[in-house]
């Protein structure tokens, strides 16, 4: 942990698991204003060289679709003290909003994401990495749900897009890295078994990390 200012926690799952369940039941009772929550989300690639017509028949579920370098690097200042300025996606036209969510003096920072345990780099950061394991009928609602009501998306479009990328990619890709996680957590959120045992190694992490920096103040 030699260096670091905040403590980092990667958060995998497939999409519609539940990991913005998990992030809220883990970080609980944690004054807000010390916690980040980084969404893999925000690192899609700009498709705005790509014409409109083309951009949803992107595959959105490999690893391909993700600035990881820019993530590896914004994380990287994050848990090291500095500031940094996340870009803000725009779902509907699949582009960088040209707006930024600026962060900086944050103790933890949760970095949650379909991908986020699979680039070694990023993983390499972590203190804890867990994994949120759901049925993939229950996550196939959620993604059905979500993506007509908050990302303007028609029924069709999203059964067409889960059955050609999103379900393929979740087995060759996001699945597999379960196998990295210090835990996996079935049932999400409402697994407070899971929760209570991250939140007293978070309490630890925190404790080791004041230390440290008390000692070389």
């Amino acid at each position: 942990m030699s260096g670091k200012s905040a403590l980092l926690i990667g958060l995998g799952g497939g999409t519609g698991s539940g990991k913005t369940l998990v992030a809220k039941n883990l970080l609980e009772g944690i004054d807000s204003s010390s916690v980040a929550i980084i969404e893999q989300d925000s690192y899609y690639h700009d498709l705005k060289d790509i014409p409109k017509s083309e951009r949803d028949e992107r595959n959105f579920d490999h690893p391909d679709a993700f600035d990881w370098p820019l993530l590896r690097q914004q994380v990287s200042r994050l848990i090291r003290g500095h500031p940094v300025d996340i870009p803000v996606y725009d779902y509907t036209t699949h582009t960088r909003s040209g707006h930024t969510r600026h962060i900086a003096d944050k103790s933890i920072v949760l970095v949650e994401g379909i991908l986020v345990l699979a680039d070694p780099e990023l993983r390499d950061l972590m203190d804890i990495k867990a994994y949120v394991d759901t049925d993939n009928d229950i996550r196939f609602i959620r993604r059905l749900q979500r993506d007509i009501n908050e990302r303007g998306r028609s029924l069709e479009s999203v059964i067409r897009q889960y059955q050609e990328s999103v379900r393929p990619m979740h087995m060759q890709f996001v699945e597999p890295t379960k196998r990295f996680a210090d835990i996996i957590i079935p049932e999400g959120g409402y697994n407070t078994v899971a929760i209570d045992l991250l939140q007293t190694k978070i309490e630890s992490l925190l404790y080791q990390i004041e230390e440290e920096n008390r000692g070389t103040s």
